[in-house]
């Protein structure tokens, strides 16, 4: 048996049907989809191809969807482009909308973003979510205030799986804009990062509530360097890239035609419900015999997150009196290729914010372990792990100080 990988939460394989659908538009139509001659023109027709893909997918507008680099580019246009509307606004009864409301377990493209607003003078409320890793809905309405303009809230948190209550959020948000209407107050915008959501969760917008929504294409067994902003109409948002007229003017740069044939493709498969429910059901029986073994076998071992409220591919442990980073390597010499959280952090030698953010203590975060399953992982590969790391823990817990 070769490697395994069990990180799929970092990045997938892409799917051949994809790759396949990618490879004539590095070559041979190689042309730029905003040029007029038959080379551009052909790029163009498969941008707007794809575009329809996604629309679909969402249950959205073709002119609803924005193309950018990455969930990353996208989180960083969602909330600087919100907020640079009010704040850059002429009129200085607007200027007042400069409080935003977020989680303090977001995905660092969310947090760094938040912080780097609040030094702008915007005005930040963290979130924290339960010992579940749960977000409640009630917290985000208590948190709102007269200068609330925007609320992101991840769908899906990327270390630990845990699914929030989004279309519960939205809802309620429905609610307060009504009010804030009759009183001639600015709409409260709603976003989510959904990067971890679209394998496994519904990501129809109007279902969700949701003026905007992230997502990226490595994630879903598309291409890296390619993901989508969904910016309902209306939304009041501005560009942060300039240098062109792009995607309706809100993102400037040449469209990477090959990712974004890649991605339409990658949620174009996603879209087959009944082949995904059976691909979905096969990966939470093998999460669930992982969960099973090792809680067996490894005494004082934990689940971090709630089981339930959980997307199928993710399990997150935390081992006592062991490091996360030493059995990482060590079930790498073994060949196995897990994460001890968000891939983005993987240089830090900190304690995961996500765990800290939910009172987990420090020395126990340091423990953590987590194994993101994909669409190829099978029994035998399961098997062999939970063969294999019981004996990585016993000997770390030999060699240990944390005793």
């Amino acid at each position: 048996m070769g490697k395994i990988y069990f990180d799929h939460a970092a990045t997938t394989p892409i799917d051949p049907k994809v790759l396949e659908a990618m490879l004539p538009y590095f070559k041979k139509d190689f042309g730029n989809a905003s040029s007029l001659h038959s080379f551009g023109q052909t790029a163009q027709n498969v941008v707007l191809a794809a575009r329809d893909q996604l629309a679909n997918f969402l249950q959205a507008k073709p002119t609803e969807i924005i193309f950018t680099a990455g969930a990353s580019e996208s989180d960083n246009l969602a909330l600087q482009g919100v907020i640079k509307y009010y704040l850059e606004s002429a009129k200085t009864e607007d200027q007042k909308y400069n409080h935003l409301i977020t989680t303090a377990f977001e995905h660092p493209a969310i947090l760094e973003t938040a912080q780097a607003l609040e030094k702008v003078g915007v005005k930040v409320t963290y979130l924290k979510p339960n010992s579940a890793g749960l977000i409640k809905p009630e917290q985000v309405v208590k948190a709102i205030n007269d200068n609330t303009v925007l609320v992101s809230i991840m769908y899906v948190n990327n270390e630990i799986g845990t699914i929030q209550p989004i279309a519960e959020i939205g809802k309620l948000i429905k609610e307060i804009n009504q009010q804030r209407e009759k009183q001639k107050q600015k709409k409260i915008i709603f976003h989510t990062d959904a990067v971890q959501a679209l394998n496994f969760c519904n990501c129809q917008v109007d279902w969700l509530g949701v003026d905007l929504l992230s997502l990226s294409g490595h994630k879903i067994y598309g291409p890296k360097g390619i993901g989508v902003l969904f910016v309902k109409k209306g939304t009041t948002i501005k560009r942060i890239i300039h240098g062109g007229q792009q995607e309706y003017g809100l993102r400037a740069g040449t469209l990477n035609t090959p990712g974004i044939v890649g991605l339409g493709k990658a949620v174009e498969l996603l879209s087959d419900k009944a082949k995904q429910e059976m691909i979905n059901q096969r990966i939470r029986k093998l999460r669930d015999k992982l969960v099973r073994e090792i809680m067996a076998k490894i005494p004082q071992t934990k689940i971090n997150g709630d089981l339930k409220n959980r997307v199928p591919g993710n399990i997150n442990f935390r081992f006592k009196n062991v490091e996360g980073e030493s059995i990482l390597l060590m079930l790498d010499l073994e060949g196995f290729a897990v994460s001890t959280g968000s891939a983005c952090a993987s240089g830090s030698l900190k304690p995961s914010h996500v765990l800290l953010s939910m009172g987990i203590p420090q020395e126990e975060a340091h423990g953590s372990l987590r194994l993101t399953l994909g669409k190829d992982n099978n029994e035998s590969e399961v098997k062999k792990f939970i063969e294999i790391l019981p004996k990585i823990i016993k000997k770390l817990r030999k060699m240990s100080p944390l005793k």
